[in-house]
């Protein structure tokens, strides 16, 4: 009887071992590349050359005459009479009514 206790004990300990233990698996976290500090700005660039000038174009063509007026009706002739327009006169003051 010795014996078949320690040979169950030794059995369920087997049987316990073998069974299926889930495997934990360590991700590393993703590294996130910061920039740094801007550097110094550059220098400036040489100045460019002068640019070629641009060929000379054509003469317009001449214009059309325009067409002729037609003359001017003659006008009376002058009188010696001088006629004077007097400015308008000032209109009267209004009252307002009592009330």
């Amino acid at each position: 009887m010795n014996r078949s206790i320690l040979f169950s004990a030794l059995l369920s300990a087997v049987m316990l071992t073998a069974c299926d233990k889930p495997t934990v698996v360590n991700v590393p976290a993703d590294t996130v590349v910061v920039p740094g500090p801007a550097g110094a700005p550059g220098k400036n660039g040489e100045q460019g050359t002068q640019g070629d000038s641009g060929i000379k174009g054509d003469t317009g063509n001449a214009g059309i005459p325009g067409d002729v007026g037609t003359p001017g009706v003659k006008g009376d002739a002058g009188s010696t009479n001088t006629i004077i327009v007097p400015p308008p006169a000032d209109p009267a003051p209004t009252t307002a009514p009592a009330n």
